[in-house]
């Protein structure tokens, strides 16, 4: 059986090789992005990246939506903060005072303004009130631990605001308002269950055991970063050696150094292969094409776990819209839009659903004649709650599900704007702002947004470790670099355990690289 290390070598030597310098970064980015909030305040300018990342015409979500707050004031916000302009959205000065530094912390998803002129604002760092004497925003105290508040309403003397988990409401009472969270009766049918790419999400991040389980994924990243640099310098050690050897200078401290890096490189690898395996599978079931196999799959919480929660509603709640003809107050969550009565609480389901893509819901605003607009990565749909069937509102034409699984449809919506007349534009991720069945046109984004408008650390590294910031050069291929990493580092990392297991796990060391 010693004799049998030689074809795991030949798998392990050269693709460990190559993987070595792709996990590197996997390693670091990883472990920036457990930890977003904390370094939250970290921006990079966008120039340094690939010009696709620059904004022009609003695109890359710099857009979510807008609101008029007198005949010649509108704020836009999304990506870019909040700015408030004219109506012909020509001039801008910023509207963001009172955020904390940092782009992600002025990223905002939804802003509102009650019948008495309050302004309410929630974004990734949270809920916010406009205080019209200082003229900063002032954050809410709320409970819970998530930040991140998705959509605002108000009925009447009474706001509502949802994050991912909670629903909260309060009366009106300016930056003094006083939020609590909503008692939210269970979906119809409910069962526990959670979606797969959740639980598959958790595990790879280490959420699924709250901060333990996120320093233990840190834990493994420096795993990762240890095994590639040692992998690298034992592989390089002999070529040096024999170079030192050669030119007649003393070698001794190169060959220490070989030593240690493939004593410790082995010993580390075994200790951990099997939950390095575990870290790259999960990983490679986060973005397409495999994320496609368990998109819509559902399973029980695992017990005891982060995702093991008595709320019903927990990581499912995306945005809320009331609808005065109907009095209800609708609720978009990652398992569809639910219907309920202010005042009892109960969602139920209507007739029927529109099409929203798994990267959640980006718009969601009254047309007329009782339907709205539902907008998403999955495109532009107008949808009445009352009745079957959905229109895609861009083509005219009714929403047939081709059953592709696609992620995306034709257009990335992310968002929607409109202006004093009345005419609404749409923001596409890829192409900016375009008219909605219009010939009217914006002016061009303003170079002092675009000069301050920057990418936060978090942001920069998803890009990294997705893939995505290899579009360029790779074209739609970029999507294969994370499975075809995943595949490659779980072949290296068990190869790598069999030539220890045969060849080293009863030898020394000592005469390694003699």
């Amino acid at each position: 059986m010693a004799k049998n290390w030689k074809p795991y070598k030949k798998l392990h030597r050269w693709p460990g090789l190559i993987i070595s310098f792709v996990l590197l970064y996997y390693g670091f980015t990883g472990i920036i992005m457990n930890h977003r909030e904390l370094l939250s305040g970290i921006d990079f300018n966008r120039r340094i990246l690939p010009s696709n990342y620059e904004y022009r015409n609003w695109n890359n979500a710099a857009l979510k939506g807008s609101l008029s707050i007198g005949e010649d004031s509108i704020l836009v916000y999304g990506n870019i903060g909040i700015w408030l302009t004219d109506s012909a959205f020509t001039h801008y000065s910023a509207f963001s005072s009172g955020f904390p530094e940092g782009v992600d912390n002025i990223r905002i998803f939804d802003i509102h303004m009650t019948s008495d002129g309050s302004l309410f604002a929630g974004s990734f760092s949270g809920l916010y009130g406009y205080d019209r004497n200082s003229h900063e925003w002032k954050r809410f105290e709320t409970e819970g631990s998530e930040r991140r508040f998705l959509g605002i309403e108000s009925i009447g003397d009474t706001v509502y605001a949802v994050n991912r988990s909670y629903l909260f409401a309060g009366k009106v009472d300016g930056t003094d308002t006083e939020f609590r969270i909503e008692n939210l009766s269970p979906p119809p049918g409910y069962d526990r269950k959670v979606t797969l790419f959740q639980t598959v999400w958790q595990i790879h991040s280490g959420e699924i055991f709250g901060l333990p389980g996120k320093v233990y994924v840190d834990l493994l990243g420096l795993v990762t970063i240890f095994l590639s640099v040692t992998g690298i310098i034992w592989f390089f050690a002999p070529g040096w050696i024999r170079s030192r050897v050669r030119r007649n200078r003393d070698a001794r401290p190169l060959v220490r150094t070989g030593r240690w890096s493939l004593r410790w490189h082995n010993n580390v690898g075994a200790w951990t292969f099997v939950l390095l395996i575990v870290l790259y599978l999960t990983g490679m079931f986060l973005r397409p094409p495999l994320l496609i196999a368990i998109g819509n799959a559902k399973v029980l919480p695992l017990r005891y776990t982060h995702l093991d929660q008595p709320n019903p509603w927990y990581d499912k709640l995306r945005d809320l819209h009331y609808d005065e003809e109907r009095n209800s107050l609708f609720l978009a969550t990652s398992e569809g839009i639910f219907g309920m009565d202010p005042s009892v609480m109960k969602p139920e389901l209507p007739v029927s659903q529109p099409p929203v893509s798994v990267m959640g819901i980006t718009v969601f605003d009254r047309y007329n004649d009782g339907y709205f607009l539902i907008g998403s990565f999955s495109g532009l749909f107008a949808w009445n709650p009352d009745r079957p069937g959905v229109l895609n509102f861009i083509t005219g034409e009714p929403y047939t599900d081709t059953g592709t699984g696609r992620p995306v449809g034709d257009y990335k919506i992310t968002g929607m704007i409109t202006d004093t007349r009345g005419r609404s534009y749409i923001a596409e991720y890829g192409a900016g702002i375009l008219p909605l069945h219009h010939d009217g046109s914006l002016p061009a984004m303003p170079a002092e947004i675009i000069r301050e408008s920057r990418i936060s650390l978090w942001s920069l590294c998803l890009e990294i470790h997705t893939g995505r910031i290899f579009e360029n050069l790779a074209g739609m291929f970029y999507i294969l670099i994370v499975p075809l990493a995943g595949i490659t580092g779980i072949i290296v990392v068990f190869s790598g355990y069999m030539v220890w297991r045969r060849k080293y796990r009863r030898k020394g060391y000592d005469n390694i690289l003699e």
